[in-house]
Protein backbone atom coordinates (compact mmCIF):
# COMPACT_ATOMS: atom_id res chain seq x y z
CA UNK A 1 0.00 0.00 0.00
CA UNK A 2 1.39 3.39 -0.98
CA UNK A 3 2.30 5.81 1.81
CA UNK A 4 1.34 8.70 -0.50
CA UNK A 5 -2.33 9.73 -0.04
CA UNK A 6 -4.39 8.73 -3.05
CA UNK A 7 -5.66 12.27 -3.82
CA UNK A 8 -2.04 13.40 -4.23
CA UNK A 9 -1.35 10.66 -6.75
CA UNK A 10 -4.20 11.98 -8.90
CA UNK A 11 -2.59 15.38 -9.47
CA UNK A 12 -1.02 15.87 -12.94
CA UNK A 13 2.50 16.08 -11.57
CA UNK A 14 4.15 16.02 -15.00
CA UNK A 15 2.49 19.30 -15.93
CA UNK A 16 3.25 20.79 -12.51
CA UNK A 17 6.92 19.85 -12.92
CA UNK A 18 6.94 21.28 -16.45
CA UNK A 19 5.49 24.57 -15.22
CA UNK A 20 7.93 24.54 -12.31
CA UNK A 21 10.83 24.14 -14.75
CA UNK A 22 9.65 27.08 -16.89
CA UNK A 23 8.98 29.26 -13.85
CA UNK A 24 12.35 28.40 -12.31
CA UNK A 25 14.07 29.37 -15.55
CA UNK A 26 12.12 32.63 -15.53
CA UNK A 27 13.15 33.30 -11.93
CA UNK A 28 16.81 32.72 -12.87
CA UNK A 29 16.46 35.21 -15.73
CA UNK A 30 14.92 37.79 -13.36
CA UNK A 31 17.76 37.15 -10.90
CA UNK A 32 20.22 38.02 -13.63
CA UNK A 33 18.19 41.03 -14.80
CA UNK A 34 18.41 42.43 -11.25
CA UNK A 35 22.21 42.23 -11.39
CA UNK A 36 22.53 39.04 -9.38
CA UNK A 37 19.97 39.76 -6.68
CA UNK A 38 16.82 37.93 -5.69
CA UNK A 39 15.28 41.31 -4.96
CA UNK A 40 13.04 42.84 -6.12
CA UNK A 41 11.87 40.52 -8.89
CA UNK A 42 13.07 36.93 -8.52
CA UNK A 43 11.83 36.25 -4.99
CA UNK A 44 8.43 37.80 -5.65
CA UNK A 45 8.06 35.82 -8.87
CA UNK A 46 8.93 32.58 -7.08
CA UNK A 47 6.44 33.22 -4.27
CA UNK A 48 3.70 34.09 -6.77
CA UNK A 49 4.27 30.88 -8.69
CA UNK A 50 3.99 28.80 -5.51
CA UNK A 51 0.76 30.53 -4.52
CA UNK A 52 -0.78 30.27 -7.99
CA UNK A 53 0.33 26.63 -8.36
CA UNK A 54 -1.58 25.79 -5.17
CA UNK A 55 -4.54 27.73 -6.57
CA UNK A 56 -4.40 25.75 -9.84
CA UNK A 57 -4.25 22.44 -7.97
CA UNK A 58 -7.22 23.53 -5.85
CA UNK A 59 -9.20 24.45 -8.96
CA UNK A 60 -8.33 21.07 -10.46
CA UNK A 61 -10.27 19.39 -7.65
CA UNK A 62 -13.45 21.33 -8.44
CA UNK A 63 -15.96 19.18 -10.38
CA UNK A 64 -15.80 20.24 -14.02
CA UNK A 65 -19.58 20.64 -14.18
CA UNK A 66 -19.29 23.63 -11.84
CA UNK A 67 -17.52 25.61 -14.58
CA UNK A 68 -20.36 24.93 -16.99
CA UNK A 69 -22.99 25.92 -14.43
CA UNK A 70 -21.37 29.21 -13.45
CA UNK A 71 -19.79 30.25 -16.77
CA UNK A 72 -22.44 32.85 -17.65
CA UNK A 73 -22.93 34.19 -14.09
CA UNK A 74 -19.17 34.62 -13.76
CA UNK A 75 -19.12 36.44 -17.10
CA UNK A 76 -21.83 38.82 -15.86
CA UNK A 77 -19.93 39.54 -12.63
CA UNK A 78 -16.67 40.35 -14.42
CA UNK A 79 -18.54 42.45 -16.99
CA UNK A 80 -20.04 44.50 -14.17
CA UNK A 81 -16.54 44.86 -12.70
CA UNK A 82 -15.30 46.21 -16.05
CA UNK A 83 -18.09 48.79 -15.99
CA UNK A 84 -17.05 49.74 -12.44
CA UNK A 85 -13.51 50.25 -13.69
CA UNK A 86 -14.84 52.95 -16.01
CA UNK A 87 -16.81 54.55 -13.18
CA UNK A 88 -14.53 54.35 -10.16
CA UNK A 89 -11.33 52.69 -11.43
CA UNK A 90 -7.91 53.99 -10.54
CA UNK A 91 -5.73 55.63 -13.18
CA UNK A 92 -2.04 54.76 -13.55
CA UNK A 93 0.25 55.44 -16.48
CA UNK A 94 -2.57 57.01 -18.46
CA UNK A 95 -4.71 53.86 -18.23
CA UNK A 96 -7.79 53.14 -16.12
CA UNK A 97 -7.67 49.39 -15.50
CA UNK A 98 -7.86 48.74 -11.77
CA UNK A 99 -10.35 48.76 -8.90
CA UNK A 100 -8.84 49.61 -5.52
CA UNK A 101 -10.07 47.07 -2.98
CA UNK A 102 -7.89 48.48 -0.21
CA UNK A 103 -5.73 45.40 0.27
CA UNK A 104 -5.04 44.97 -3.47
CA UNK A 105 -5.52 46.46 -6.92
CA UNK A 106 -7.95 44.27 -8.89
CA UNK A 107 -7.69 44.18 -12.69
CA UNK A 108 -10.97 42.59 -13.89
CA UNK A 109 -9.83 42.41 -17.52
CA UNK A 110 -7.38 39.64 -16.60
CA UNK A 111 -10.22 37.42 -15.36
CA UNK A 112 -12.16 38.05 -18.56
CA UNK A 113 -9.52 36.25 -20.65
CA UNK A 114 -10.42 32.74 -19.39
CA UNK A 115 -14.05 33.60 -18.61
CA UNK A 116 -14.82 34.72 -22.17
CA UNK A 117 -13.80 31.22 -23.29
CA UNK A 118 -16.11 29.64 -20.72
CA UNK A 119 -19.03 31.94 -21.58
CA UNK A 120 -18.87 31.54 -25.35
CA UNK A 121 -18.36 27.78 -25.00
CA UNK A 122 -21.38 27.59 -22.71
CA UNK A 123 -23.50 29.41 -25.27
CA UNK A 124 -22.56 26.99 -28.05
CA UNK A 125 -22.96 23.98 -25.77
CA UNK A 126 -26.58 25.03 -25.14
CA UNK A 127 -27.24 25.84 -28.81
CA UNK A 128 -29.11 23.10 -30.74
CA UNK A 129 -26.90 21.42 -33.34
CA UNK A 130 -29.17 22.45 -36.19
CA UNK A 131 -28.72 26.15 -35.34
CA UNK A 132 -24.94 26.24 -35.68
CA UNK A 133 -24.95 27.57 -39.26
CA UNK A 134 -27.63 30.19 -38.72
CA UNK A 135 -27.41 33.83 -37.74
CA UNK A 136 -28.69 32.97 -34.26
CA UNK A 137 -25.40 31.16 -33.69
CA UNK A 138 -23.36 34.26 -34.47
CA UNK A 139 -24.79 37.46 -33.03
CA UNK A 140 -25.14 36.35 -29.36
CA UNK A 141 -21.49 35.21 -29.34
CA UNK A 142 -20.40 38.49 -30.93
CA UNK A 143 -22.24 40.39 -28.20
CA UNK A 144 -20.61 38.25 -25.49
CA UNK A 145 -17.21 39.09 -26.95
CA UNK A 146 -17.96 42.66 -28.01
CA UNK A 147 -19.04 44.12 -24.67
CA UNK A 148 -15.88 43.27 -22.68
CA UNK A 149 -13.69 43.93 -25.72
CA UNK A 150 -15.05 47.47 -26.03
CA UNK A 151 -14.82 48.16 -22.28
CA UNK A 152 -11.18 47.04 -22.17
CA UNK A 153 -10.26 48.88 -25.35
CA UNK A 154 -11.35 52.23 -23.91
CA UNK A 155 -9.26 51.76 -20.74
CA UNK A 156 -7.13 51.79 -23.02
CA UNK A 157 -5.56 48.30 -23.13
CA UNK A 158 -5.17 47.11 -26.70
CA UNK A 159 -3.22 43.99 -25.75
CA UNK A 160 -5.82 42.63 -23.32
CA UNK A 161 -8.67 43.57 -25.66
CA UNK A 162 -6.94 41.61 -28.42
CA UNK A 163 -6.57 38.59 -26.13
CA UNK A 164 -10.25 38.67 -25.16
CA UNK A 165 -11.35 38.87 -28.78
CA UNK A 166 -8.93 36.13 -29.84
CA UNK A 167 -10.13 33.76 -27.10
CA UNK A 168 -13.80 34.27 -27.92
CA UNK A 169 -13.34 33.99 -31.68
CA UNK A 170 -11.29 30.82 -31.21
CA UNK A 171 -14.23 29.18 -29.42
CA UNK A 172 -16.54 30.30 -32.25
CA UNK A 173 -14.22 28.50 -34.66
CA UNK A 174 -14.07 25.39 -32.46
CA UNK A 175 -17.87 25.37 -32.25
CA UNK A 176 -18.02 24.57 -35.96
CA UNK A 177 -19.10 27.83 -37.58
CA UNK A 178 -18.52 27.87 -41.35
CA UNK A 179 -14.91 28.58 -42.32
CA UNK A 180 -16.02 31.09 -44.94
CA UNK A 181 -17.36 33.26 -42.13
CA UNK A 182 -13.88 33.66 -40.64
CA UNK A 183 -12.23 34.18 -44.02
CA UNK A 184 -14.77 36.83 -44.96
CA UNK A 185 -14.44 38.53 -41.59
CA UNK A 186 -10.65 38.52 -41.90
CA UNK A 187 -10.79 40.16 -45.32
CA UNK A 188 -13.28 42.73 -44.04
CA UNK A 189 -11.08 43.60 -41.07
CA UNK A 190 -8.09 43.96 -43.39
CA UNK A 191 -10.11 46.38 -45.51
CA UNK A 192 -11.18 48.57 -42.59
CA UNK A 193 -7.80 48.64 -40.81
CA UNK A 194 -6.86 52.02 -42.39
CA UNK A 195 -10.13 53.49 -41.07
CA UNK A 196 -9.79 51.88 -37.63
CA UNK A 197 -6.22 53.19 -37.38
CA UNK A 198 -7.49 56.76 -37.23
CA UNK A 199 -9.56 55.93 -34.11
CA UNK A 200 -6.60 54.56 -32.12
CA UNK A 201 -5.01 56.58 -29.36
CA UNK A 202 -1.84 58.47 -30.30
CA UNK A 203 0.43 56.06 -28.44
CA UNK A 204 -1.27 53.09 -30.12
CA UNK A 205 -0.83 54.66 -33.57
CA UNK A 206 2.82 55.26 -32.77
CA UNK A 207 3.25 51.60 -31.79
CA UNK A 208 1.85 50.46 -35.13
CA UNK A 209 3.99 52.89 -37.12
CA UNK A 210 7.11 51.94 -35.20
CA UNK A 211 6.31 48.26 -35.77
CA UNK A 212 6.26 48.91 -39.52
CA UNK A 213 9.53 50.88 -39.41
CA UNK A 214 11.31 50.75 -36.03
CA UNK A 215 14.47 52.26 -37.49
CA UNK A 216 12.62 55.51 -38.25
CA UNK A 217 13.02 56.50 -34.60
CA UNK A 218 15.69 54.22 -33.09
CA UNK A 219 16.31 56.48 -30.10
CA UNK A 220 12.66 57.30 -29.48
CA UNK A 221 9.54 55.23 -30.01
CA UNK A 222 11.48 52.48 -31.84
CA UNK A 223 14.04 52.12 -29.07
CA UNK A 224 12.39 49.11 -27.39
CA UNK A 225 12.19 46.99 -30.53
CA UNK A 226 15.65 47.99 -31.78
CA UNK A 227 17.36 47.12 -28.48
CA UNK A 228 15.35 43.90 -28.20
CA UNK A 229 16.56 42.77 -31.62
CA UNK A 230 20.14 43.65 -30.69
CA UNK A 231 19.89 41.65 -27.45
CA UNK A 232 18.42 38.58 -29.15
CA UNK A 233 20.85 38.70 -32.06
CA UNK A 234 23.93 39.24 -29.91
CA UNK A 235 23.18 36.09 -27.94
CA UNK A 236 24.00 33.91 -30.94
CA UNK A 237 23.56 30.17 -30.63
CA UNK A 238 24.97 29.56 -27.16
CA UNK A 239 24.46 32.98 -25.54
CA UNK A 240 26.91 35.27 -23.77
CA UNK A 241 26.60 33.35 -20.54
CA UNK A 242 24.67 33.71 -17.31
CA UNK A 243 24.97 37.22 -15.82
CA UNK A 244 26.98 38.38 -18.84
CA UNK A 245 24.27 40.11 -20.85
CA UNK A 246 25.22 43.69 -21.64
CA UNK A 247 21.95 45.01 -23.06
CA UNK A 248 20.02 44.42 -19.84
CA UNK A 249 22.82 44.96 -17.31
CA UNK A 250 23.84 48.27 -18.88
CA UNK A 251 20.19 49.35 -19.11
CA UNK A 252 20.12 49.52 -22.90
CA UNK A 253 17.11 47.17 -22.97
CA UNK A 254 14.01 48.81 -21.43
CA UNK A 255 11.54 46.59 -19.58
CA UNK A 256 14.03 43.73 -19.65
CA UNK A 257 12.29 42.11 -16.68
CA UNK A 258 8.71 42.46 -17.96
CA UNK A 259 7.58 42.63 -21.60
CA UNK A 260 11.09 42.02 -22.97
CA UNK A 261 12.18 39.28 -20.57
CA UNK A 262 12.64 36.92 -23.52
CA UNK A 263 15.25 39.27 -25.01
CA UNK A 264 17.08 39.35 -21.67
CA UNK A 265 17.05 35.55 -21.62
CA UNK A 266 18.08 35.15 -25.27
CA UNK A 267 21.13 37.39 -24.87
CA UNK A 268 22.52 35.24 -22.06
CA UNK A 269 21.22 31.80 -23.05
CA UNK A 270 21.21 32.20 -26.82
CA UNK A 271 19.23 30.29 -29.42
CA UNK A 272 19.59 27.12 -27.36
CA UNK A 273 17.86 28.65 -24.34
CA UNK A 274 15.14 30.15 -26.53
CA UNK A 275 14.44 26.82 -28.23
CA UNK A 276 14.30 24.95 -24.91
CA UNK A 277 11.86 27.52 -23.53
CA UNK A 278 9.65 27.28 -26.62
CA UNK A 279 9.81 23.48 -26.38
CA UNK A 280 8.56 23.69 -22.79
CA UNK A 281 5.59 25.80 -23.87
CA UNK A 282 4.89 23.42 -26.77
CA UNK A 283 4.69 20.51 -24.33
CA UNK A 284 2.17 22.52 -22.32
CA UNK A 285 0.09 23.23 -25.45
CA UNK A 286 0.29 19.55 -26.45
CA UNK A 287 -1.07 18.51 -23.05
CA UNK A 288 -3.96 20.99 -23.23
CA UNK A 289 -4.97 19.91 -26.74
CA UNK A 290 -4.77 16.23 -25.79
CA UNK A 291 -7.12 16.91 -22.89
CA UNK A 292 -9.50 18.59 -25.34
CA UNK A 293 -9.36 15.68 -27.79
CA UNK A 294 -9.98 13.08 -25.09
CA UNK A 295 -13.18 14.63 -23.75
CA UNK A 296 -16.50 13.65 -25.27
CA UNK A 297 -18.42 16.63 -23.87
CA UNK A 298 -18.77 19.52 -26.32
CA UNK A 299 -18.49 22.24 -23.69
CA UNK A 300 -15.39 20.81 -22.04
CA UNK A 301 -13.76 20.16 -25.41
CA UNK A 302 -14.20 23.79 -26.46
CA UNK A 303 -13.08 25.08 -23.06
CA UNK A 304 -9.90 22.98 -22.91
CA UNK A 305 -8.92 23.88 -26.47
CA UNK A 306 -9.92 27.53 -26.00
CA UNK A 307 -7.94 27.97 -22.76
CA UNK A 308 -4.92 26.26 -24.30
CA UNK A 309 -5.18 28.68 -27.22
CA UNK A 310 -5.38 31.60 -24.78
CA UNK A 311 -2.03 30.56 -23.26
CA UNK A 312 -0.67 30.12 -26.80
CA UNK A 313 -1.67 33.69 -27.67
CA UNK A 314 0.27 34.95 -24.65
CA UNK A 315 3.42 33.21 -25.83
CA UNK A 316 3.05 33.84 -29.56
CA UNK A 317 2.19 37.53 -29.29
CA UNK A 318 5.01 38.24 -26.83
CA UNK A 319 7.61 36.41 -28.93
CA UNK A 320 6.47 38.18 -32.09
CA UNK A 321 6.50 41.48 -30.20
CA UNK A 322 10.08 41.21 -28.91
CA UNK A 323 11.32 40.07 -32.34
CA UNK A 324 9.68 42.99 -34.13
CA UNK A 325 7.08 40.82 -35.86
CA UNK A 326 4.12 42.47 -34.07
CA UNK A 327 3.45 45.87 -32.49
CA UNK A 328 4.38 46.31 -28.83
CA UNK A 329 1.02 45.77 -27.13
CA UNK A 330 2.15 44.94 -23.61
CA UNK A 331 1.52 41.19 -23.59
CA UNK A 332 3.91 39.52 -21.09
CA UNK A 333 5.54 36.13 -21.50
CA UNK A 334 3.99 33.70 -18.97
CA UNK A 335 6.29 32.65 -16.09
CA UNK A 336 9.15 34.72 -17.54
CA UNK A 337 7.93 38.32 -17.42
CA UNK A 338 7.74 39.81 -13.94
CA UNK A 339 4.21 40.39 -12.72
CA UNK A 340 1.32 38.52 -11.22
CA UNK A 341 -1.53 39.27 -13.62
CA UNK A 342 -0.43 37.09 -16.53
CA UNK A 343 0.66 34.27 -14.21
CA UNK A 344 -2.71 34.39 -12.45
CA UNK A 345 -4.58 34.14 -15.76
CA UNK A 346 -2.44 31.31 -17.10
CA UNK A 347 -2.70 29.30 -13.88
CA UNK A 348 -6.47 29.78 -13.88
CA UNK A 349 -6.50 28.32 -17.38
CA UNK A 350 -4.23 25.44 -16.33
CA UNK A 351 -6.34 24.70 -13.26
CA UNK A 352 -9.56 24.48 -15.29
CA UNK A 353 -7.90 22.23 -17.90
CA UNK A 354 -6.65 20.01 -15.05
CA UNK A 355 -10.20 19.74 -13.76
CA UNK A 356 -11.42 18.67 -17.20
CA UNK A 357 -8.56 16.18 -17.46
CA UNK A 358 -9.51 14.74 -14.06
CA UNK A 359 -13.14 14.40 -15.20
CA UNK A 360 -11.97 12.56 -18.32
CA UNK A 361 -9.94 10.11 -16.26
CA UNK A 362 -12.84 9.47 -13.89
CA UNK A 363 -15.09 8.62 -16.83
CA UNK A 364 -12.42 6.34 -18.26
CA UNK A 365 -12.15 4.56 -14.87
CA UNK A 366 -15.65 4.61 -13.31
CA UNK A 367 -14.42 2.83 -10.21
CA UNK A 368 -11.93 5.59 -9.37
CA UNK A 369 -13.66 8.42 -7.52
CA UNK A 370 -10.54 10.13 -6.17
Amino acid sequence: MSIIPQPLTQFPWRIILLLLAIATFGTVVLYSAAGGSIFPWAVNQGVRFCVFAVMALTISRIPAQIFARFALPAYAIVLVALVLVELIGGVAGGSQRWINLGFMQLQPSEFMKPIIVLAVARFYAMLPVGEIRRWNAIWPALLLIGFPWALVLVQPDLGTATMIAAGGVTVMFLAGLPLRLFIGTGLTIAAIIPIAFSFLHDYQQKRVLIFLDPESDPLGAGYHISQSKIAIGSGGIWGKGFMKGTQSHLDYLPEGHTDFAFATMAEEWGLLGGCLLILGFMLLFRWGLRVAMRTQDKFFRMVAAGLTTTIFFYVAINLMMVMGLAPVVGIPLPFMSYGGSSMLTVMLCVGIIMSIDRANKRKARPGNWA
